[in-house]
């Protein structure tokens, strides 16, 4: 039985400290999970950015076409007029 009691004596004193371990690591993950979803806003926000740029482009594009076209600098297939 003296066995066993040391057994139990030595998880007695290793269960508080194995409790603190698990709570830092609980509270280290909370904050992980925080900051990722920070990051997943912040991509979100540069995707919109993203496509927004692009729009522009495409209209940037289709302005020019057209004013390409209104000069006569392309043939009707669209390659430069030579």
């Amino acid at each position: 039985m003296s066995e066993a009691g040391d057994v139990l004596d030595f998880l007695r004193t290793r269960f508080p400290r194995l409790d603190d371990r698990l709570d830092h690591i609980g509270r280290k993950l909370d904050e992980v999970v925080t900051r990722l979803g920070a990051l997943e806003r912040k991509v979100a926000g540069i995707e919109l950015d993203y496509a927004a740029i692009q729009k522009r482009l495409d209209n940037v594009d289709r302005r020019l076409d057209r004013i390409e076209r209104r000069l006569d600098l392309v043939d009707a297939i669209g390659a430069p007029a030579s």
